[in-house]
């Protein structure tokens, strides 16, 4: 994604474009993985060392909410962050913790009945398991 486009995504969300939040898309945009907040710090850091923790962390939260980015919570360890782009589910592994991208498809929503007075606005699914790297290593349960 061209720095023109950030700076439009950013704009349109509500955000200002400060260097750190530019910053934070960036380095979420260039790498592909499911990086934690500390590794956006560190990442970021890297580039601009006026740059801190809080402000990153703050950027992060302020971006999730725009919905420009994905927090993927991962049970027991620190949550991991996804650029939303393309539309997909995650995979985590319940080994190593490896978040990976499974292709989308759709959910259903649950009734309405079945929510009481709760409104449903997206629904997502996380497939939990072993990867391909931890399969082999551990025998599954019968």
């Amino acid at each position: 994604m061209e720095s023109q486009q950030i700076i439009q995504r950013l704009e349109e969300s509500g955000l200002r474009c400060t260097p750190q939040r530019f910053s934070v898309m960036s380095f979420l945009l260039e790498h592909h993985g499911h990086p934690t907040a500390a590794e956006i710090f560190e990442g970021v850091n890297r580039l601009d060392p006026r740059s801190s923790r809080a402000t990153t962390y703050n950027n992060l939260r302020d971006l999730v909410q725009a919905g420009l980015v994905r927090e993927v919570a991962v049970e027991g360890r620190a949550a991991r962050f996804d650029v939303k782009g393309t539309r997909h589910h995650h995979f985590i592994c319940d080994l190593c913790g490896e978040v990976e991208d499974v292709d989308w498809y759709s959910v259903p929503k649950p009734t309405a009945g079945s929510l009481g007075q709760r409104v449903v606005h997206q629904v997502e699914l996380i497939v939990r398991g072993l990867c391909a790297q931890c399969a082999p290593r551990k025998p599954s349960n019968p």
